[in-house]
């Protein structure tokens, strides 16, 4: 159910994280994962054909995923062309 309340329809914050994301994946260790998981959604869900909730949940789990499969393996998922025109939008 979606809410007319503004309230309810603010986007939560991105927690304050500094991500690591780098060219090849990695896993995290000590704490560092256990932090990690707790940036989490609390249930995997799907409304309105999006997963979770929010887009600070969405962007939340691309980071947390991002940093295990890394920035290389990203881009072999889409058409080189629009991650390109994706960077030359950051100009």
């Amino acid at each position: 159910m979606i809410s007319d309340d503004p309230v309810e329809s603010e986007e939560p914050p991105m927690p304050a994280v500094s991500w690591d994301i780098c060219r090849e994946g990695r896993a995290w260790h000590g704490g560092e994962g256990r932090a990690r998981f707790e940036l989490t959604p609390e249930k995997f869900e799907m409304a309105g054909g999006r997963l979770f909730w929010s887009e600070t949940d969405r962007l939340t789990v691309l980071a947390l995923l991002l940093e295990n499969v890394g920035a290389d393996a990203a881009v072999r998922l889409g058409d080189p062309d629009i991650w390109r025109e994706a960077v030359r939008g950051l100009g």
